[in-house]
């Protein structure tokens, strides 16, 4: 991977080409002939339908320009497929709390696919660069707005 470029898995690579598809294919036409229909409707200068295509319409351009930008600039990669003793990007990583002795268990993902709801943190979350390079067992310390968080690695895996 070069330094230009940026790791994302394929489901998230599938979730921004599917986002694309549906803004160029399906949004796109909708907001050009609601902008057809305003213009039909005479004076366009106090036309409040005609001003909120148009702007509907510099948000959906500006979104395919933002997601053809990202899709150039990733490397797709499938955890399946790595094969490490380290923690890397795609990795799913069972940690526990060495306070609380809670346990979460998080997948390292691009930036555009974190959701720390559902389990995704970004690889360049704090908690992520924490991991990364490390091994069951290891302990990592976290900067967290409440304080220094440490946490001990219980497991790891590429699924």
């Amino acid at each position: 991977m070069s330094q230009d470029t940026l790791p994302i898995t394929l489901r998230g690579k599938l979730l921004l080409e599917t986002e694309l598809k549906k803004l160029i294919h399906e949004e796109r036409p909708s907001v050009i002939r609601a902008i057809e229909e305003a213009r039909a409707q005479g004076d366009i200068s106090e036309n409040a339908e005609y001003d909120a295509a148009k702007e509907r319409q510099a948000l959906i351009e500006g979104r395919i320009g933002e997601i053809q930008g990202k899709l150039a600039g990733v490397e797709a990669i499938d955890p399946a497929t790595i094969k490490s003793d380290k923690i890397v990007f795609g990795a799913t990583v069972e940690i526990q709390d060495t306070e609380s002795e809670e346990t979460f268990t998080y997948q390292i993902v691009g930036v555009d696919e974190a959701d720390v709801k559902k389990g995704m943190i970004s690889i360049i979350s704090p908690l992520a660069r924490a991991l990364i390079g490390k091994a069951s067992g290891d302990l990592v310390v976290v900067q967290s707005p409440k304080g220094d968080k440490e946490y001990e690695i219980i497991s790891f895996k590429y699924v």
